[in-house]
């Protein structure tokens, strides 16, 4: 296969980034008056977008949920960029695949997807970013991955998608691209990394 585009996931991929999650999560919940999050939930918070994720865990307490969206939609998620943390060399790393590759990102965060780069000087790092509101479904639909491909005119096939859950590995599957799996995923993936300054010469032997 030929590489053109690399679309990157966002947390868990280009950033440490579960306890800036987390402490969103947990403050939302603490002004709604609820207990914070724990295992599991700590788990799906880091794979799901948040209307899943407020659905998956109050969906059964309407009147809660609408709360916890309210609460969510007026909480500034600025206090917790100081809780992420880039993957070591991310801005070189980037720089040196966009002589060769267009870049992408697509991440199941809302209105923070483009507060993210730009807190973290990545806006021009990425030829198009992607997130749950740009598109009609969230991951493990394809929607936002197949948005990214066709907007800058790349097959599927010609596209690879890095991401480190489950639900990351589905929309690669389902949108018809390679994946690279990262962290919690790299055991099952055919193809996989530990650090992204693995990621060049995985590319190049693809």
């Amino acid at each position: 296969m030929t590489i053109e585009l690399v679309i990157f996931d966002c947390d868990g991929v280009l950033f440490h980034s579960e306890p800036a999650n987390l402490g969103f999560y947990n403050e939302v919940l603490r002004q709604v008056g609820e207990p914070p999050m724990s295992g599991d939930s700590e788990a799906a918070c880091h794979a799901l977008a948040s209307a899943e994720l407020f659905e998956k865990h109050f969906g059964d307490r309407p009147d809660v949920l609408a709360r916890v969206r309210e609460v969510a939609s007026a909480t500034d998620y600025t206090p917790f960029f100081s809780l992420m943390e880039p993957r070591p060399g991310l801005h070189e790393m980037l720089d040196r695949l966009r002589i060769r590759y267009k870049t992408a990102m697509a991440t199941n965060r809302g209105k923070t997807t483009y507060q993210v780069l730009d807190h973290f000087a990545l806006t021009d790092a990425f030829d198009i970013a992607v997130g749950a509101h740009d598109v009609e479904r969230p991951k493990p639909h394809p929607d936002m991955l197949v948005h990214c491909a066709n907007v800058l005119a790349v097959a599927p096939s010609a596209c690879v998608y890095v991401g480190d859950q489950a639900t990351d590995a589905e929309a690669a599957r389902r949108a018809g691209m390679p994946f690279v799996g990262t962290g919690p995923v790299a055991a099952a993936a055919r193809h996989a990394i530990d650090e992204l300054d693995e990621l060049e010469a995985l590319l190049a032997s693809l």
